[in-house]
């Protein structure tokens, strides 16, 4: 069956030949209870249907004027369309007037409508009439003359409980499905937590001697000792004097500023933007382990060597943000190139420590240390004198190599899953709008059409029904026959 071709007994027609859209019953205040259900379109999740809150009028009591509704009817977001907002009401209640309620029934049903409201057809139809910019509408006019693909009233029904069954199916698959980042993401903590606690290597330490420790702080003390890095800024004790957890006999604590080659910062005022000159990055350049320089900025050479030659970036080095949006944020430089940086602290490379391992560690201490150490409210700040002082737990280097080894190898079976994962969320997203088609093309109930012929034809066929429903309008006045209230 092609797409356009019509089932046996269904017609198209326009929505304005079954509902008056965009007419509803207005109440004020002083109209309604202080327990009535008061919506607005913040409370309905976009594309899902799903009510986030349900809160009453004595919780959000309303100066304007509101659109009444009654249960079951569907309640259509007309500001901003492409959002997809549009409920079926569970109760009676009052919303804005950028909530249009529908109501087919007794001669349609409502759950029918509103999955047709939701499909590509109508949706593509929507986008096309919108009218408004920055906040598109769709308007009174345009919604009565919009498409409808009508099918007899029972097959109606048949429709509308396939299609609850099926897309509780698909949301509960991609609610599944949604879990698992998160799972990974706590996956790769544990992984990091257990690297820099040595439980990671615990097994192949049993390769080491216990001299090794002594070998450490030998070698620690000759790379201060040859480098110069000990400062009066800088705490001359090699040891923290606390440690937040237990490590391997073989490992030992240090303040990361008594190993690491040099702790330093860039710019803290903003040089001036040129259109050419030496690459400049920023914190928000900092994105998702990565060090982006998609956004083009250059500083004058003069400005670049006064920031440049106070830190010589280099392979290997740890860039963390330590001022403003993102503190905390951390990239390992990969490339060899001159480039200046502002509300950014550099660890350089040290000879004791794997930069990978580095990263690792902290990644994994990075909420106690930036939620428990940094200082400032609105801008947040990480002081150099914080850097210095975190513990850091150094394994022997080979050790460092082979939990790098692992870490990347489980981290790498993790993306692998993750990526399975979004090209299965993306197969399931499209999977609603496909099973929709399917449903508007007769496709779900065509052999519920074969096996009951009776009521798609004669008198039970939608042209019968849309001539029905046009007979009642004309015979109260233009209005639909409202809907009987138990």
């Amino acid at each position: 069956m092609s797409i356009n071709a019509l089932p046996e007994g269904w017609v198209d027609t326009q929505l304005g030949n079954i509902v008056d859209y965009g007419k509803a019953i207005k109440k004020v205040l002083s109209d309604v209870h202080d327990n009535i259900w008061i919506l607005e379109l913040e409370d309905i999740e976009k594309e899902s249907s799903k009510l986030l809150s349900k809160v009453r009028t004595s919780e959000r009591p309303f100066k304007s004027t509101k659109n009444s509704f009654n249960k079951g009817d569907i309640l259509y977001g007309k500001l901003r369309p492409y959002l997809n907002k549009i409920i079926v009401a569970e109760e009676d209640g009052v919303c804005t007037t950028e909530i249009v309620p529908i109501n087919a029934e007794p001669l349609c049903c409502n759950k029918y409508i509103f999955y047709w409201l939701k499909s590509s057809t109508f949706l593509r139809y929507v986008d096309e009439v919108s009218y408004g910019v920055n906040m598109p509408r769709l308007g009174t006019t345009d919604g009565l003359k919009a498409p409808l693909r009508l099918a007899p009233l029972a097959e109606q029904k048949i429709i509308a409980e396939k299609l609850d069954m099926l897309l509780a199916q698909v949301d509960s698959t991609k609610t599944r499905l949604e879990q698992i980042p998160r799972i990974l993401r706590c996956f790769r903590q544990v992984v990091m937590n257990l690297a820099i606690t040595g439980e990671l290597t615990s097994e192949y330490r049993d390769h080491f001697s216990s001299n090794l420790i002594k070998e450490i702080a030998s070698v620690v003390e000759k790379e201060r000792i040859e480098k110069k890095i000990n400062n009066s800024k800088l705490s001359k004790e090699p040891f923290p004097s606390k440690i937040p957890f237990s490590i391997p006999k073989n490992w030992h604590w240090y303040r990361l500023g008594h190993i690491s080659l040099k702790i330093t910062d860039g710019a803290h005022n903003t040089p001036k933007v040129l259109s050419e000159g030496y690459p400049y990055i920023m914190a928000k350049d900092l994105t998702k382990g990565k060090l982006d320089f998609s956004e083009k900025r250059f500083i004058s050479e003069k400005e670049h060597k006064e920031l440049y030659f106070k830190c010589i970036p280099e392979v290997g080095d740890l860039l963390v943000v330590n001022i403003g949006a993102g503190t905390g944020n951390n990239v390992l430089i990969d490339c060899d190139m001159e480039f200046s940086f502002k509300n950014i602290a550099i660890i350089k490379k040290s000879k004791l420590i794997n930069s990978t391992y580095l990263k690792i560690f902290f990644d994994s201490q990075k909420n106690r240390i930036f939620n428990e150490q940094t200082k400032g409210g609105a801008q947040p700040f990480l002081s150099l004198s914080v850097l210095n002082d975190i513990p850091f737990a150094l394994p022997p280097l080979l050790e460092q190599h082979e939990i790098v080894r692992r870490v990347e190898q489980l981290f790498a079976y993790a993306d692998t899953i993750e990526k399975q994962v979004n090209s299965a969320l993306t197969r399931v997203n499209s999977l609603t709008q496909s099973i929709l088609a399917k449903a508007f093309r007769g496709e779900l109930t065509a052999q519920w059409r074969a096996e009951n012929p009776d009521l798609i034809s004669g008198e039970n066929s939608a042209a019968a029904l849309l001539e029905k429903i046009k007979t009642e309008r004309a015979a109260s006045g233009g209005k639909k026959t409202s809907r009987k209230k138990s």
